[in-house]
């Protein structure tokens, strides 16, 4: 976890929330500080989109690249959106965060793409976003995450998602949710079913994406609305 400027996928199915696989770690090295646990020193004062439990979602600000970049080099995190390739630090500092930042004009802040930060540790863990296609109606939104290898297997993708939902059915005028991922992305479907989404069809894979593994069987939509979270 895309229909999301920071990545190279083109594939809907492979675009969303495509952003968890086997609950594998990565431990930095001892004695060495992981820049990711880092907001970088320069960055401006957080502007918080929503708090959880334990995180707090902010607009990404443009000190912010190279969280972007080591995220996206992790190659299991990019399993499913590249097959494992990194996204170039050209692309993400010219291409995928200046979408980002341009998003919150475009949403009046509504919307959009937000770095998400363990509140207690002020350590970076990843992205979640939700948004209307572009030219779509606002009333209907996508939703996706990306997370780094070391925060995964710890909740914090049901605590985002779920978090988001509920902005977005009780202060945003959303009526439906939906989320697309690849068939054989388990993790990420476990996440969707969590927090109350169902399948309400399948995706083929684009030809730029057969060659990742899984895509022989394509990609399912998940979708919620209002009026059925309300009765949960």
């Amino acid at each position: 976890m895309l229909k999301i400027e920071t990545t190279n996928a083109t594939n809907p199915a492979a675009r969303t929330l495509l952003t968890r696989g086997p609950p594998l770690t990565r431990t930095p090295r001892e004695g060495t500080a992981d820049r990711q646990d880092r907001r970088p020193p320069d960055c401006v004062p957080m502007s918080a989109y929503l708090h959880t439990e334990r995180l707090t979602l902010r607009r990404f600000t443009a000190a912010d690249a190279d969280l972007l970049i080591e995220l996206d080099s992790d190659p299991e995190v990019m399993r499913y959106l590249t097959g494992g390739a990194p996204t170039a630090p050209d692309d993400v500092r010219g291409r995928d965060l200046p979408g980002i930042l341009a998003g919150y004009e475009r949403w009046g802040g509504d919307f959009g793409v937000f770095a998400a930060e363990d509140t207690d540790r002020r350590a970076f863990v990843g992205w979640f976003f939700l948004r209307p296609e572009p030219g779509g109606p606002r009333d209907e939104a996508e939703l996706g995450y990306r997370l780094r290898r070391a925060e995964w297997g710890r909740g914090y993708a049901t605590e985002g998602a779920r978090t988001l939902l509920e902005k977005a059915f009780t202060e945003l005028g959303v009526r439906t949710v939906w989320a697309e991922t690849m068939t054989v992305n388990q993790s990420s479907r476990r996440v969707l079913e969590k927090i109350g989404m169902t399948v309400t069809g399948t995706l083929d894979t684009p030809p730029d994406m057969r060659t990742i593994d899984g895509a022989e069987y394509g990609g399912v939509r998940y979708e919620i609305t209002r009026e059925s979270s309300a009765r949960r």
